[in-house]
């Protein structure tokens, strides 16, 4: 027994480590947790002692642990700027991992549903300059709905936030009032305002609008599909009123050009089917890799790219096309 014991001992310990050991830390976005929770979890479920962990933090909080180096990726729906990517020694990878919109979402008593705010109307809403529902700019594109006499309340991100980077990116696209007076970034000067409100992340502002009559606040739709929230239809470049969906997310990327570093927004999608926001999202990953890790994140990327896609659409994200898929594919040989 004693010489059996001992010969198992021997084999345990010249047994190759396993790729069971392997564990990813990851933290970023939030705009895309939902859908980086099912991947992750079922990834990890595929792939015998790999785990994959990931914390939504926002964008910004993503971005300062991965230059920092406490994780082994991130996420960001800023992707990042050259400065930042500077910080980052052996350089970083930036991969478009999904896509999806940004929609407003609110809670108006005896409204469920079907409220359209016009392409100049919105933006003054988060100007602070419409401040009641019933507006008669408000209901002039709402004929036969009741609007109440109720005060506006705007939830806005209180984090450094991707989402609130894409959302402004539109709004001063669209009004000059808007960039000139709020700007746009992860971070913004809103206005003072004792009927704005700041909640954490994505799931946050969901909550606070949800608990608030009167609310409206800019979340991923992927959130607002989750909880059954009520969105609203924007009007887009062309005039016409559209609601979120893969099809008009899909019209609205159509337009979006990725630079060869796979960078790109579309701030004000063409096409008369397009949502009027909606943004890739990306991953961050570091070039120079400890060689497990950087095994088992390409395994991550792909199978982000194949089975991961192919569950978007259900929750509330736009497939990648597939010429984004191919370069994404190209550029995560990088990770090493």
């Amino acid at each position: 027994m004693a010489l059996v014991f001992a010969c198992l001992v021997v084999a345990m310990a010249l047994r190759p480590a396993a790729a069971a050991d392997v564990r990813l830390i990851g933290s970023g976005a939030s705009f895309p947790f939902p859908i980086y929770s099912a991947w992750f979890k079922q990834f990890s479920k595929e792939t015998p002692g790999v785990t994959v962990d990931y914390q939504a933090k926002g964008s910004g909080a993503g971005i300062q642990d991965f230059i920092n180096k406490t994780v082994d990726f991130a996420a960001s729906d800023a992707a990042m700027t050259d400065e930042e990517i500077a910080k980052v020694p052996g350089g970083a990878v930036l991969l478009p991992m999904t896509a999806g919109e940004i929609v407003l979402a609110y809670n108006i008593p005896g409204v469920p549903s079907g409220l359209k705010l016009a392409r100049d109307v919105y933006p003054d809403i988060f100007l602070g300059k419409i401040t009641n529902w019933s507006d008669p700019r408000i209901a002039a594109t709402n004929p036969g709905v009741t609007l109440p006499n109720l005060p506006i309340t705007v939830v806005r991100r209180s984090d450094s936030s991707g989402t609130t980077f894409v959302f402004t990116k539109h709004l001063a696209a669209i009004s000059p009032e808007f960039k000139e007076k709020v700007g746009s970034g992860t971070t913004v000067q809103w206005p003072s305002s004792d009927k704005f409100v700041a909640a954490p992340k994505n799931d946050g502002v969901t909550a606070t609008i949800k608990q608030t009559p009167g609310a409206i606040g800019y979340i991923e739709y992927g959130f607002a599909k989750l909880t059954k929230a009520n969105v609203a239809a924007l009007q887009n470049r062309a005039g016409t009123f559209v609601e979120p969906g893969e099809a008009s997310g899909k019209a609205a990327l159509a337009s979006a050009k990725l630079a060869s570093d796979l960078r790109g927004w579309v701030e004000d999608p063409d096409g008369a089917e397009a949502y009027p926001i909606a943004s890739f999202t990306w991953m961050l990953f570091y070039k120079d890799q400890d060689d497990a890790k950087a095994e088992a994140l390409r395994k991550l990327v792909e199978y982000n790219l194949t089975q991961g896609q192919k569950i978007a659409d259900s929750m509330g994200y736009i497939p990648l096309p597939e010429e984004v898929v191919e370069k994404v594919r190209a550029a995560s040989a990088q990770i090493q």
